[in-house]
């Protein structure tokens, strides 16, 4: 969005946007104490997140045909995602949905601003729905927290103190524990959590690491990570436009503000002032919906006022919707002068457009890539042979006249059942020798050995021959791959 667009009357103050809310001009930390939300879309946010935290902390867990519905194993290059493997080979497909899922929090953003961030984030979710609910049940609210954090320490202060730190550790040692399991797998974890510590030292380290560092995000920088460290949150001023739909202030409603106090009073003969229980406007100034009372500041978790306009540390998380409808309902106006809407549609007083040329064409990219992606996903090969020349070898002379290269081969088996597999060469004629057994590979499962290739000279090329090879399984030819062979230069 155009940095310059703020409230409708175009010289409104700009200063709002040279700062941010949670740093002081001395560049020190402003310490926040938002209010304690309550209303309808904080509580869909809160069933929401109970579901999406539940999901989180049993994915790693459940299993699907023996593999984990979700494991990132960067260590051993192996992915599942819902009971499907992937592996180092099918980095294409990887490729293609990482440019689909890019393409489309673009067209997602476009159309409804920072909406993930409030909704679905796991910062935010942790953030507000775990470790903010039990600040409140400790602490109390912000005027008992700034109580708190000011006075002297005395056994209240440490025991609240001591209490909320070492949940807040307890949870975020919790979570280290989940996280790992994300990427070393569930039955890992389970050994350095129940065997000796002496034989698990790298992964427990690994855990004490992402206790400390998430024990630091959710007690100390916290909504920073939103407004200073999440790229997302930086982009969205390139990604959204006055069309976007994101959490607004309706100034063609709510200006000029005005407290109830001040709009309700009238004028005597005597030029002094009574207040009314009415809501009599000042006949010289048309006040608006807004009463200037900063409920919507007082519960934003940045520490943003939304009537400033869209702004890079709102993340929609609604708390201002819900605060400033309370606001009505009890003064007696109508819900909505804080809703989602773009800003064309509070400014020209339409319905919000949701189909712009920008979102066409961001919806044809979409759809394309994501075809492209799913095409890849569905007509991949049941299994796969990486084959290559072991390294640090050159070729054999044998006694016949024909030579020999050693190879080294990993089957990976990408389907629910055992598959029966052989390896056969292709082009040009010989003879594969195994070093050992190959007979089938288990479900989602790999295997990998070695064997030798035997050419005749008449077949080989000067120095380097390009052979291939198939992958059967029960007979039939379900993958190929190519090689060298390598010998000497005029065979």
């Amino acid at each position: 969005m155009d940095p310059s667009i703020n409230i409708d009357p175009g010289d409104a103050e700009q200063a709002y946007r040279d700062k941010v809310s949670t740093i002081t001009s001395e560049g020190k930390r402003n310490w926040l104490y938002p209010r304690k939300p309550s209303g309808r879309l904080y509580n869909a946010r809160k069933i929401l997140s109970y579901v999406l935290l539940g999901f989180l902390f049993a994915a790693p867990f459940i299993k699907i045909n023996g593999q984990p519905i979700i494991l990132l194993n960067i260590l051993e290059r192996k992915f599942v995602l819902f009971g499907m493997v992937f592996w180092p080979q099918d980095f294409f497909i990887f490729a293609a949905g990482m440019i689909a899922l890019i393409v489309f929090i673009v067209l997602f953003t476009a159309v409804f601003g920072r909406l993930f961030c409030g909704w679905v984030c796991p910062q935010t979710i942790f953030m507000e729905m775990l470790f903010r609910r039990i600040e409140y049940w400790i602490e109390g609210d912000t005027p008992d927290q700034k109580r708190l954090d000011r006075s002297p320490w005395n056994r209240e202060k440490i025991v609240k103190k001591t209490l909320k730190t070492g949940i807040f550790f307890g949870l975020s040692f919790l979570i280290a524990n989940v996280f790992l399991a994300y990427i070393i797998g569930a039955d890992a974890l389970w050994q350095i959590v129940t065997d000796d510590p002496r034989e698990h030292i790298p992964g427990l380290a690994a855990i004490t690491i992402f206790s400390f560092v998430f024990f630091g995000v959710f007690a100390r920088f916290r909504e920073q990570v939103c407004t200073v460290v999440c790229p997302y949150g930086r982009l969205q001023s390139v990604l959204v436009d006055d069309n976007s739909i994101a959490v607004t202030y309706d100034f063609s409603r709510g200006e000029d503000r005005a407290l109830l106090n001040k709009r309700n009073r009238e004028k005597l003969d005597d030029g002094s002032t009574f207040f009314t229980n009415t809501d009599k406007l000042d006949p010289a100034k048309s006040y608006g919906d807004c009463i200037d009372c900063y409920q919507c500041v007082k519960v934003c978790p940045t520490g943003i006022d939304i009537r400033d306009g869209i702004q890079l540390e709102c993340v929609n998380c609604t708390a201002c919707i819900d605060a400033c409808d309370e606001i009505m309902v009890k003064t007696g106006r109508p819900k909505g002068l804080v809703r989602y809407a773009s800003y064309n549609g509070v400014k020209e007083g339409v319905q919000n457009k949701l189909f712009t040329p920008r979102i066409v064409g961001y919806s044809v990219i979409f759809a394309i890539v994501f075809s492209l992606f799913t095409y890849f996903l569905v007509t991949r090969h049941q299994a796969e042979a990486l084959i290559l020349r072991e390294p640090g070898r050159t070729f054999n002379e044998l006694p016949d006249g024909g030579y020999s290269n050693f190879y080294n081969y990993k089957v990976f088996n990408k389907t629910l059942q055992d598959i029966p597999v052989e390896i056969r060469l292709l082009e040009p004629a010989g003879d594969i020798h195994l070093l050992g057994e190959l007979v089938s590979v288990g479900p989602h499962d790999r295997t990998e050995g070695r064997f030798m290739v035997f050419l005749n000279r008449n077949d080989m090329e000067p120095n380097r021959t390009p052979i291939e090879f198939g992958l059967f399984a029960n007979g039939e030819l379900i993958h190929t791959t190519r090689s060298m062979f390598i010998g000497p230069q005029n065979p």
